[in-house]
């Protein structure tokens, strides 16, 4: 008897028996039926060699043989993003995409772009944070200089980073994290700044550095309505004691005017602070509103003096209390002296005798750095 299955096919992924009327594909020299040809395998973008669609090595846009990943591709070692090894960027051993390399680059490295914005880790148990930074010029926009700096600032926990600043000679500019007052004035500032001067940096004794210290806007109020009241009375304060805030800030007329200008005064805080919402000023506005979840006082010069730096957080949260407790009427009858006469902080007490903003006697005076 013949035997009629001597020269049959059948498929090597189902085995199902291929007539000889039927069509069929070979795949990797095996032989393989339409049915499992159409659902079962694919086409290496790459080659155009046909696999298995369980072996491609691609992912959901790109479809490849294991030659050609192997040969030609690789994937990000942060987010595993398939790339083609011309787009992968290479670090220490490691391949990236684009966005994880900038984002390794900027964690790692120590002085970051002007733009450079982490999310904000909050120091102190408070309603009210002071986000400070402190422009230092002079001595190089130094790598090395940066991390011997931010070895003392952020030794158990990462609370100041450091950007480039154009508008410096050569320097750079120390940000914190959003702190309270408490946390400022037990910060290890009197260090960091100790070793700036040690490294050859200033602050106030150049012609362009700001201490620019900013505020959270919640902290005033739970809406935007509520929280734009206490705002403007603290434009009015500001406008209504210019000439003391002046002298406090250590600026000339002319530094003040370039970085930090006025508003100029109005009859009441709300219309400054409509003068002020159509962004005349820009952001170099001695209160700065363009940011959304802070204001921003910009009104001091920069200094390497830990008492002054500390007297100057103090004066912008009394200014902040005093906005939240008094109506517009009641800032307007209270006299500087009246404001002053409020203020139990050593520090910013000592500061206020030293600029003669708090009574006139003699003091002893450091020199600014």
């Amino acid at each position: 008897m013949e035997d009629n299955n001597k020269n049959s096919l059948y498929c090597s992924h189902c085995g199902a028996l291929i007539d000889e009327d039927d069509d069929y594909e070979e795949v990797n020299g095996e032989i393989v039926c339409t049915d499992c040809y159409e659902r079962h395998t694919t086409t290496c973008d790459r080659c155009g060699s046909v696999i298995w669609t369980d072996d491609s090595y691609g992912d959901e846009y790109t479809t490849l043989c294991r030659h050609c990943y192997e040969n030609h591709y690789t994937r990000c070692s942060c987010c595993d993003t398939l790339l083609h090894e011309d787009d992968a960027y290479h670090l220490d051993g490691y391949d990236y995409c684009s966005e994880c390399y900038h984002d390794e680059v900027d964690r790692n490295r120590s002085i970051h772009d002007y733009g450079y914005k982490p999310e904000p880790i909050m120091y102190g148990d408070s309603k009210r944070y002071f986000g400070v930074e402190l422009e230092i010029d002079g001595a190089g926009k130094d790598s090395d200089n940066a991390d011997e700096i931010l070895s003392i600032a952020n030794k158990d926990n990462e609370h100041i980073y450091i950007k480039g600043d154009g508008s410096l000679d050569d320097g750079m500019e120390l940000v914190t994290h959003p702190m309270s007052l408490y946390y400022h004035k037990s910060f290890c500032w009197e260090e960091i700044m100790k070793e700036a001067i040690s490294l050859g940096y200033r602050s106030h004794q150049t012609s362009t550095c700001g201490l620019h210290i900013h505020v959270n806007r919640d902290c005033f109020g739970k809406s935007r309505d509520e929280q734009d009241e206490v705002i403007s009375r603290i434009l009015f304060f500001v406008e209504t004691h210019w000439a003391e805030l002046l002298k406090f800030s250590r600026r000339s007329e002319y530094s003040m005017n370039r970085w930090a200008a006025r508003y100029g005064y109005e009859r009441s805080g709300r219309e400054i602070l409509d003068k002020a919402k159509k962004g005349c000023q820009g952001r170099y506005a001695a209160i700065n509103l363009m940011n959304f979840s802070t204001i921003e006082f910009r009104l001091f010069r920069g200094t390497l003096k830990h008492n002054t730096l500390i007297a100057a957080i103090e004066l912008v949260n009394a200014i902040c209390d005093t906005a939240i407790a008094l109506s517009e009427e009641g800032i307007s009858k209270m006299s500087w002296s009246d404001f002053v006469a409020t203020i139990t902080e050593p520090e910013l007490i000592a500061y206020l005798k030293e600029r003669r903003l708090y009574i006139n006697e003699e003091t002893t005076t450091e020199e600014e750095v």
